[in-house]
């Protein structure tokens, strides 16, 4: 299994680990920090290194999820759009999983904002019976938010123009 593949096995397993305990717990509507966001480190006190090609990605989710953020806090984002923003996301996701190569403990940490953008992809599509699309959005939004704290990202907008 190549670095790769293991890193990407890695990701699965988080995101998978993640919906478990979630299914327990009796969370707020507007609950944004994800599972696996809430094990993020700063690197000694610093922001973790980045990449062009994780910049790129992030910056494209984000502008992706800003874009449909003012329908989804109005309670009027559709199930079909839900479902063309997660695949925007994953999307995105895919592309820095196979292009972002960044050192060990960075790459470690990318991988928690990794889970929760996945997880949050996956309910936006309504995989999940028991957490709904806006549960997934609110992930996505603390896992934007957690990368804005914990990356070291000069073109990154610490928050969207409109509040969750």
């Amino acid at each position: 299994m190549s670095a790769r593949q293991a890193s990407l096995a890695v990701i699965l397993v988080v995101s998978v680990s993640v919906v478990g305990p979630a299914h327990a717990q009796q969370e707020h509507q507007h609950q944004h920090a994800g599972a696996a966001v809430a094990k993020l480190q700063l690197d000694a006190g610093h922001k973790w290194t980045t990449v062009a090609s994780l910049r790129s990605g992030m910056a494209a989710i984000r502008n992706a999820f800003e874009a449909d953020h003012p329908a989804i806090h109005e309670g009027k984002e559709t199930d079909a759009q839900y479902a063309a923003l997660a695949d925007r996301i994953q999307s995105q996701v895919s592309t820095i999983v196979a292009n972002c190569h960044l050192p060990e403990e960075a790459d470690a940490n990318l991988h928690y904002v990794i889970a929760d953008l996945s997880l949050g992809a996956s309910l936006m599509r309504g995989q999940d019976p028991a957490r709904t699309r806006h549960d997934g959005a609110a992930l996505v939004h603390g896992a934007l938010t957690a990368y804005g704290k914990y990356f070291d990202d000069p073109g990154w907008v610490a928050e969207p123009a409109t509040k969750h």
